[in-house]
């Protein structure tokens, strides 16, 4: 049973309204810790553009704080995906209570998009990588006929004069001797396309390290449903559980809930609120 659920129960109803008041209170924790900052960032083509990011790590050292109060819940730590440009960083977190469980889902769900530094060095090798991209393709339109002519050169100083495709082939396979002569040969010969090959691997290297990530949500609750679909927002919910040999069941007799059961349940959403309305007092602590 997913909680907060409409439910005339009066300790469902109970439930329900603690567990809005704590999603209201996570919400009011993400809207400030996913407050955008401005900055300027570069394009592929040089372009300075203007744009906003928030710091998911401070997300994730909000979530770690909130495990570290409920120690008695089990967990499995903070915990993110990545999918392309889309990410997620969330909790969860659960407690036996009696023959029931009581678990807790939070997530922020955000999108990563790549810009440049703002660094002139991105000019320039862009520059070095178009100027390197021509004089490769040129090279390439001379290594056909240049190798052809090395082999040939190779086969007459072993006394191979005219050979058809297949008595070439035989050879070069039968004489590891000419073959091992032949790729010196070339490798020699091509010398220069191996550096300037080895030179862009270098500055595509480079610009890669040049990248950073600009990261966007929008601080709004949404639903399981709005998250597989890759919406932005975060997401906090509770399940109860009923426990039967160690096999979880969603559906709950409630006329069988203790009160001592449901007092202990309830005291546990206290837990939680009490938790984050503290963080509220000291939230400008994370800027």
């Amino acid at each position: 049973m997913q909680i907060p659920v409409s439910n005339p129960d009066p300790f469902i109803t109970i439930m329900s309204e603690k567990a809005e008041s704590i999603r209201l209170a996570y919400l009011e924790h993400i809207t400030a810790l996913a407050r955008k900052v401005p900055l300027k960032v570069m394009l592929g083509d040089g372009t300075v553009t203007d744009q906003e990011s928030f710091d998911p790590a401070l997300v994730r050292q909000f979530f770690d704080g909130i495990l570290k109060k409920l120690p008695e819940w089990e967990n499995q730590g903070v915990s993110a995906t990545a999918e392309k440009d889309l990410r997620r960083s969330f909790i969860k977190f659960e407690i036996k209570e009696g023959n029931y469980l009581l678990s807790a889902h939070m997530s922020l769900q955000y999108h990563a998009l790549l810009f440049y530094k703002l660094d002139h060095r991105v000019i320039e090798i862009q520059k070095e990588l178009s100027d390197i991209s021509d004089m490769i393709t040129k090279l390439q339109v001379q290594v056909g006929p240049e190798n052809d002519k090395i082999i040939e050169q190779k086969l007459r100083q072993e006394g191979y004069q005219t050979l058809d495709e297949q008595k070439l082939f035989e050879v070069l396979f039968n004489r590891e001797d000419i073959t091992q002569d032949i790729v010196k040969s070339i490798e020699v010969s091509h010398a220069e396309h191996t550096k300037l090959v080895s030179n862009r691997d270098r500055l595509f290297g480079e610009l890669d390290n040049m990248l950073i990530e600009v990261y966007h949500t929008t601080p709004v609750l949404i639903d399981e449903n709005k998250m597989i679909a890759a919406e932005e927002g975060c997401l906090c919910n509770f399940n109860l559980e009923y426990l039967k040999n160690n096999t979880r069941q969603g559906n709950i007799n409630l006329t069988r809930i203790s009160d001592q059961t449901k007092t202990n349940l309830l005291a546990l959403l206290d837990s939680i609120i009490k938790i984050l309305k503290i963080k509220i007092l000291f939230i400008s602590k994370y800027f």
